[in-house]
């Protein structure tokens, strides 16, 4: 009898916990950014690998990565790219990421195509679902207010 008591004691202090109101909610920021109840939303993580084209040249490499800020700068100001930055050398061919602020691979693989350094095959993307924070979607804008030259 004791066991069964103790099982609903945990039970329901869990569930209890699991309810707490958040004091600092904001309910027109958390609609406005698509947030779940726990402040988290679903995006598409990718991994950007070293890709199979290893004859590009040294311009037409320049050229492709020129490209690439760009896109990444377009896609950023669409509000459809979240994160993106480099791996420092690392011995698993990983270049860097992008978490794309959309629900599928297939919304995320049409936006990586729009990127002349995949489309080159510089770089290939591997893509997941991903569950994190809403707040991610606000990282443009502190960035730009901590960032002295624009990339």
């Amino acid at each position: 009898m004791i066991k069964k008591y103790t099982f609903l004691l945990l039970l329901f202090s869990t569930f209890g916990f699991a309810q707490e109101a958040n004091p600092n909610y904001d309910e027109k920021l958390a609609k406005s950014l698509n947030a779940d109840e726990y402040g988290m939303k679903t995006y598409v993580f990718c991994i950007l690998k070293t890709g199979s084209n290893t004859t590009a040249t040294k311009e037409e490499k320049a050229k492709l990565f020129e490209g690439h800020m760009a896109n990444i700068n377009k896609l950023a100001a669409e509000g459809k790219l979240v994160v993106a930055g480099p791996f420092m050398k690392n011995d698993k061919n990983y270049r860097g990421i992008f978490i794309f602020n959309v629900t599928t691979i297939e919304e995320a693989n049409a936006l990586v195509e729009t990127d002349p350094a995949v489309k080159a095959k510089i770089f290939e993307a591997e893509m997941t679902v991903w569950y994190s924070s809403a707040a991610l979607q606000q990282i443009d804008q502190l960035h730009n207010k901590l960032a002295k030259k624009k990339i």
